[in-house]
């Protein structure tokens, strides 16, 4: 498992029945997390007095209730600075468990020692886009949702890195990529993100345990004749990394060489001192 247990702004504080407590920055939420199946004490006082929490609707969805939180505030993870905003379905505009490969994102990019040009797919509100440029990168980032984008941008300015090599597109990732290929347009890295599920702008369904394949085959072509590393994200539960590993070992380690692992990612727990499984990814690295 890849831990992220650098962070001094954000801890999971406990666990329990399908619910995480956790602290951003100064302020602690409650919001559902459908792996914590167990059902261990709650002792924390902070779970009765957390600043916010995200209750469940009997009909599907839920809201936040939240109580002392602010619209939005900031979190740092390092020299990385991100903006933090409750928003629909849970969410905060964050992933705390992908601190873990923006730390591999900035080291591979600082011992590269060349110019280094990233296409990030997926790319929600930018943590791995803001971990690149900060490293050095010049970066395309890719998402169909607008605000997302929008948000990125936010999160480069609060991190200092708005006026690095940047490229903010608001596009449907495969169409993009297709459009890359044709163009002759070609990437050192690539960095995805694909949802477990979603409808494309034409309606089309995705679901991530059908189309990955496809997606990684297509992504292999628009990597430069010397590529760095790939880097894909996986949230579906039902995906292991054994079966990350296997799909980039066939496309990408045959095509490029170099060699693939794939790890749960994670975060640990300070209450009982277990680490909370959240999704899974593959690191596709060049031998340097």
């Amino acid at each position: 498992m890849w831990v992220s247990d650098n962070w001094r702004d954000y801890e999971l504080i406990d666990c329990s029945g399908g619910e995480r407590l956790e602290r951003w920055g100064s302020y602690t939420l409650v919001r559902p997390d459908p792996q914590a199946i167990w059902k261990t004490p709650r002792r924390d006082p902070r779970w009765k007095k957390c600043d916010g929490v995200y209750i469940r609707s009997d009909s599907g969805g839920g809201a936040w209730d939240k109580r002392s939180l602010p619209a939005s505030w900031q979190v740092d993870y390092g020299v990385l600075r991100f903006h933090v905003k409750p928003m629909n379905f849970k969410h905060t505009g964050l992933f705390p468990e992908q601190a873990v490969n923006w730390d591999y994102i900035m080291r591979m990019i600082t011992k590269a020692g060349r110019p280094v040009s990233v296409l990030n797919l997926f790319a929600y509100t930018g943590g791995a886009t803001v971990a690149a440029l900060r490293a050095g990168a010049s970066v395309c980032h890719v998402d169909a949702a607008k605000g997302m984008v929008a948000w990125a941008k936010e999160n480069a300015a609060a991190s200092g890195v708005a006026d690095r090599p940047v490229r903010w597109i608001v596009d449907d990732c495969q169409k993009f990529v297709e459009r890359e290929i044709r163009r002759g347009r070609r990437y050192d890295a690539v960095i995805m993100d694909p949802p477990s599920y979603g409808r494309g702008p034409g309606g089309e369904v995705w679901k991530l345990e059908d189309g990955l394949w496809d997606f990684v085959s297509l992504c292999s072509g628009v990597l430069s004749d010397d590529p760095l590393f790939v880097l894909i994200n996986a949230y579906t539960t039902g995906l292991s990394p054994s079966v990350l590993t296997y799909i980039s070992e066939s496309i990408l380690t045959k095509k490029f060489g170099g060699r693939s692992e794939s790890q749960e990612l994670g975060l640990p727990v300070t209450a009982g001192g277990l680490y909370l499984p959240c999704g899974a990814a593959c690191r596709w690295t060049a031998r340097l």
